[in-house]
């Protein structure tokens, strides 16, 4: 059974979500600010969060980004603003999924059916050996990538891209993200870093080079 932590200030919409989630047949947890949620994070394992932005002592963002510096939990966050400039400062931070309030209980269930579904999905295609996309394949055991056969020389960096977008596949991943989960949070480049690598793993990628596609505002996603 998935646990979710519900974290808002408002108890009426912690009340809503908990009845549908467990009506879903999910365990709940509840903090009423990002601190909380912080702290309940550090001490207990969910499967995924859902969060409010607007909080007192610390916002959702904040704690998204505290959380998300101990643990990879999928986060999906509660807003009453929908400015696509809000949006896509989640998505850099690692969100999962941007929810506008007022919301529909019934597709709030439905948006995080989803973000589980692709979380397992992740965790299967990292116990791969061998990820494939019609005939570009990367072995992580050997830490090699072929194309149609033939073995393709790439960088360290340049296969660390590939075998993440491969295992993240069709999810759009920010440029933020990637350097986080790539290089580490002690890197002190910028995100041009990222461009130049995809600019040149696609080259080597021959006839499969548009399976990595630019997602704008966001970052790249591997397309399969």
């Amino acid at each position: 059974m998935a646990k979710i932590l519900i974290v808002d200030d408002e108890a009426k919409i912690r009340e809503v979500i908990r009845e549908y989630a467990q009506f879903n047949k999910y365990e709940t947890d509840e903090a009423e600010d990002g601190m909380q949620a912080v702290g309940k994070c550090l001490n207990n394992d969910y499967d995924l969060i859902i969060m409010d932005i607007m909080m007192p002592r610390l916002d959702g963002y904040s704690a998204c980004k505290e959380i998300k510096k101990e643990k990879d939990i999928p986060i999906i966050m509660l807003s009453a603003r929908g400015e696509e400039y809000d949006k896509l400062f989640g998505f850099e931070l690692g969100i999962d999924d941007y929810v506008v309030k007022p919301f529909s209980p019934k597709e709030l269930m439905a948006r995080v059916a989803a973000v589980l579904a692709r979380k397992n999905r992740g965790a299967e295609a990292a116990k791969q050996t061998v990820l494939t996309s019609e005939g570009l394949e990367v072995n992580t055991e050997s830490r090699t990538v072929s194309v149609d056969g033939v073995k393709v020389d790439c960088t360290l960096k340049e296969y660390e891209i590939l075998a993440y977008l491969m295992r993240n596949k069709n999810i759009a991943l920010s440029r933020d993200r990637m350097l986080q989960d790539i290089w580490g949070y002690d890197f002190f480049g910028d995100d041009r870093t990222i461009d130049t690598h995809i600019k040149n793993l696609r080259g080597r990628l021959g006839k499969y080079r548009d399976k990595i596609t630019t997602v704008r505002g966001i970052g790249y996603k591997f397309e399969d």
